[in-house]
């Protein structure tokens, strides 16, 4: 019997839909079942080597966990300077590229990061460009999302000003000055610091931003301390916790410390060893940014 081509044309899309559609199964039969959404929460902090710091981390952890109850919540540590001073003293905390391996290794397929940086400088688009590379790797991170860091809006920086203000000591009076101590970067997001000072300024015209590495500088501080006629110092860290630089830069009794600096100066110094990461108003704008990039992992 003899075929004809218009038998043919019908039976040759039907064989080749037939092929994709046994494509996918082959596929699957050979690489097993896709693997079951499992979340995670990692968070990245500079860290620091003194334990005085460790109850600011802790309340975060917590804060965090009472957030997201049942997540697991993996911590890591951005400075490998702490790490190797940690693990000299026995304890042991994961880069973020460690605490991402393992949670890759333990089959995590949606991890959201939170920054515990307090500007998106250096160490945090370091951060977001290493955990982004653990995104879509072969049977590893399906999404990983990333949340912004303290200061990034003009709502993060009233809500944190509004903060860091509830959380002066109650005995500064009006007169008294405050001078907050900021790290401060050659990294342009340094420019969060002097606009820092507008949005204090308004608030409180007694408080001055300065920073260890940037700008405004302590000679920037001390001539706005000298037009405010204030006579009593309040140094309080512009930091997530009170570590070396709070400690001995801001608070230390070395010649160039910033009190004994302004005690020269003739400023009666009172010294707060206290980060912003023990503000509990500070850590709600971290897990609320934790919050956004959480949503995030079911985007498409």
């Amino acid at each position: 019997m003899q075929c004809r081509f218009g038998d043919k044309s019908k039976f040759i899309p039907a064989f080749l839909l037939a092929c994709f559609l046994l494509i996918p199964s082959l596929a699957m039969a050979g690489h097993g079942e896709a693997k079951p959404v499992k979340k995670g929460i990692m968070l990245a902090a500079f860290g620091s080597s003194m334990p005085e710091t460790q109850p600011a981390f802790d309340a975060i952890d917590k804060a965090v966990k009472k957030a997201f109850p049942g997540v697991p919540v993996y911590w890591s540590y951005s400075s490998a300077i702490i790490r190797d001073v940690l693990a000299k003293e026995g304890k042991i905390v994961d880069s973020p590229v460690m605490a991402m391996t393992k949670m890759m290794d333990a089959g995590f397929t949606h991890v959201a990061v939170q920054s515990l940086h307090t500007i998106p400088g250096e160490e945090y688009f370091g951060i977001v460009e290493t955990v982004e590379a653990f995104e879509g790797m072969p049977k590893g991170i399906s999404k990983v999302t990333v949340g912004k860091p303290l200061l990034y809006s003009d709502e993060d920086m009233r809500r944190t000003v509004k903060a860091v203000v509830a959380n002066i000591p109650k005995d500064r009076k009006a007169k008294d000055a405050v001078v907050l101590m900021g790290h401060g970067t050659h990294h342009f997001a340094n420019i969060y610091y002097p606009a820092s000072q507008d949005y204090f300024s308004k608030v409180d015209p007694k408080i001055f931003v300065g920073t260890v590495e940037g700008a405004p500088s302590l000679d920037e501080v001390k001539v706005l301390l000298k037009k405010s006629k204030a006579k009593k110092v309040f140094l309080m860290p512009f930091m997530s916790v009170a570590g070396d630089h709070a400690r001995n830069d801001m608070a230390g009794d070395e010649d160039d410390s910033w009190k004994s600096e302004l005690t020269k100066d003739g400023y009666k110094c009172v010294p707060v060893l206290k980060g912003t990461a023990e503000f509990p108003q500070v850590v709600d704008i971290w897990v609320d940014h934790l919050k956004v990039a959480f949503k995030h992992l079911d985007a498409h």
